[in-house]
C-alpha cells in the first residue's frame, strides 16, 4: 500500500495537519487516480471540482493560522448520490428526476463539512438503491475494481469501488437491505449499519422527505475501522428537531481484547444457504478467536423462527419503500395483490403484500418485530456479539435482469436472488448495528467480509471488534493494478 490513497481518512488527516502534505496537493492526488481509474469503474459519476479546489485552499490557509477545522480537515471525501450535495445531482437513479440538483448540503454532508472534509464527488447507485449492484439508464454501471466483471454491490456500490480504488478518501452511504454491508463485502471494505435512529438522514430522501424510514440507516464505508468510529462520532446524534430534548450516549465496547468474549457464531442457515468457500472462512475465523480465548459458540442464535423473520423483513421492507413508488405503480401494486392466491409465499407475493398492506396489517407486524427485538435483547444478555455472513456469495457477475428474476448459483444450486435479503434483515428487521470487516478470499481471489452484529446501540462494541480484527486477523487490502 506505498500510494498514500489507500490510507486511512484518520492518517490523511493527521498527514495534513503534521503538514507532510498540503490539502490542496492531497487533493490533486486523488484526482488524478480518478482520472485514471474512474473510466473503467465508474464509480464516481459526479463531481464540482471548482467548489473542491477552493475549499482545499481554504483549508491549507487555515491551517497556516493555525486553525483545524476538524478531525478530518482537508481529507478529501465522496457522498453517495442520493445524499444531498449542494449543486450536484440527487437522482437515485430515476431518469424523471434526471435534473435533479441539491439546493442545499443534507445533514450528514453537513456535519462532514464541520468536521473539515473536502467534499469532490458523488458515486453510482442502483435505480432507487432497489439492488446489490450499481447500475441505472442515466450513470451505467459500476465495476468492482477486483474483477470488472463482476458486480461492487449496491447500493452503495460507487461508494464501496471508490474506496477500494483509492479514488475518495471515505464514503457515506445508506442501507436498508445491505446498501453498505453487501458493497464492503464485496470490495474487501469496512462498513456499519449504525442503530435504527441515531444518525438523523435529513437530506437523504426522495424528494426532500423528512421522516426516517423504517428500517432505513445511513452509514460509512471506509478502509479501516477506526474510520468507521470517527466517522460515526461525525455522523450520530439528535437533529435539531430532538436535540432540545436528546442526547446520544453509546455505551463504550464491552471489551478490548477478544480473551472471555462470548461469541454466537453462524456460518449457514437453510433459509438462506451460504457457498462454502465463504462460509469456510468464517468457521476459519471463529477458529482463531477461539485461539485467542474467546467464548465461541456455533449456530447459537435468539429464539426465533428465522423463516417467519424473513418473511416479516420482506414484507415490511417493501412496506418502508411503498411511499417511493408514484401513484401508477402503487394502484398496479394493489391490482396485482388483489390477484394473489392466498398460498403464495413467493419474495415477489410478500413485496406486493408489503407494498399495499393495510396499516392495521402493519401494526401487527411491528408487534411481531417488536417481540423479536425483545428476544435479541434477552440473546445480547448472554452473548456480547453474534458474527454471520453478510450475503450467501461473493462479488457476483453483472446481471441487469430484474432482481426478482435473477438466480443465484451457491454451491451448485440455484435459488433465487432476493433470497439474500434474509441476512440484509437478520439484523435489519430489528433495528441492531452491524459493522463488516473483511476476513479472507475466496479460492476466485474475491474478497469476503463477517458481519458483526451487537445489541441495540451497541455500535462501539461492533466497531471496536471489527478494529480488533483489523489489527489481528485482517485489514484492507488494495485490488492489484491500483497502487
Amino acid at each position: 500500500m506505498s500510494d498514500i490513497a489507500f490510507s486511512s481518512a484518520k492518517d490523511l488527516a493527521r498527514m495534513v495537519r503534521r503538514g507532510k502534505i498540503g490539502c490542496v496537493e492531497l487533493f490533486e492526488h486523488f484526482l488524478a487516480r480518478v482520472e485514471r481509474y474512474n473510466p473503467a469503474l465508474n464509480a464516481i459519476i459526479a463531481t464540482d471540482l471548482p467548489r473542491a479546489r477552493k475549499r482545499a485552499k481554504d483549508a491549507d490557509r487555515a491551517l497556516k493560522k493555525g486553525e483545524v477545522w476538524g478531525p478530518l480537515h482537508g481529507v478529501p471525501m465522496t457522498f453517495k448520490e442520493s445524499h444531498d450535495v449542494a449543486g450536484l445531482p440527487t437522482t437515485w437513479g430515476v431518469p424523471a428526476y434526471r435534473d435533479a440538483i441539491a439546493k442545499k448540503d443534507g445533514l450528514a454532508v453537513k456535519r462532514f463539512l464541520d468536521a473539515g472534509i473536502n467534499v469532490f464527488g458523488k458515486t453510482n447507485v442502483p435505480l432507487l438503491l432497489a439492488d446489490s449492484q450499481s447500475w441505472n439508464q442515466i450513470y451505467g454501471s459500476t465495476n468492482n475494481p477486483w474483477d470488472l466483471t463482476r458486480t461492487p454491490g449496491g447500493s452503495s456500490g460507487g461508494a464501496a469501488a471508490a474506496l477500494a480504488a483509492g479514488l475518495t478518501g471515505l464514503e457515506c452511504g445508506s442501507d436498508i437491505a445491505s446498501s453498505i454491508r453487501n458493497p464492503a463485502h464485496f470490495c474487501g471494505l469496512f462498513g456499519h449499519k449504525p442503530t435504527w435512529g441515531i444518525c438523523p438522514p435529513r437530506g437523504h430522501a426522495m424528494g426532500g422527505a423528512l421522516r426516517q424510514t423504517d428500517i432505513s440507516v445511513i452509514g460509512p464505508l471506509a478502509r479501516s475501522a477506526e474510520d468507521l468510529k470517527l466517522a460515526l462520532d461525525v455522523m450520530a446524534g439528535p437533529d435539531e428537531i430532538d436535540s432540545a430534548g436528546l442526547r446520544l450516549k453509546l455505551p463504550a465496547p464491552r471489551h478490548k481484547n477478544f480473551r472471555k468474549m462470548k461469541i454466537a457464531v453462524i456460518t449457514d442457515d437453510a433459509t438462506a444457504p451460504v457457498d462454502k468457500d465463504y462460509s469456510a472462512l468464517i468457521q476459519k475465523l471463529a477458529d482463531f478467536l477461539a485461539k485467542e480465548g474467546a467464548d465461541i459458540h456455533h449456530n447459537t442464535k435468539p429464539d426465533i423462527d428465522m423463516d417467519d423473520a424473513h418473511r416479516t423483513f420482506d414484507i415490511m421492507l417493501r412496506a418502508a419503500t411503498s411511499g417511493r413508488n408514484p401513484d401508477s405503480a402503487y394502484g398496479e401494486a394493489l391490482d396485482r395483490a388483489a390477484q394473489l392466491d392466498l398460498d403464495d409465499d413467493s419474495v415477489q407475493a410478500r413485496g406486493l403484500r408489503g407494498a399495499t398492506i393495510r396499516h392495521r396489517d402493519w401494526l401487527r407486524l411491528d408487534e411481531k418485530r417488536t417481540a423479536m427485538r425483545w428476544k435479541w435483547h434477552e440473546f445480547f444478555g448472554d452473548f456480547d456479539l453474534l458474527l454471520a455472513p453478510v450475503m450467501s456469495t461473493a462479488a457476483f457477475p453483472h446481471d441487469h435482469k430484474p432482481s426478482y428474476e435473477r438466480v443465484s448459483t451457491i454451491n451448485g444450486k440455484e435459488y433465487p436472488a432476493m433470497m439474500e435479503t434474509f441476512w440484509a434483515g437478520y439484523t435489519g428487521l430489528v433495528y441492531l448495528p452491524a459493522s463488516v470487516a473483511p476476513i479472507g478470499f475466496t479460492a476466485k481471489g474475491l474478497p469476503v467480509g463477517v458481519q458483526i452484529v451487537g445489541p441495540q446501540y451497541g455500535d462501539r462494541s461492533t466497531i471496536h471488534f471489527a478494529r480488533m480484527l483489523e489489527k489481528a486477523y485482517q485489514g484492507f487490502l488494495p485490488p492489484p493494478g491500483y497502487d
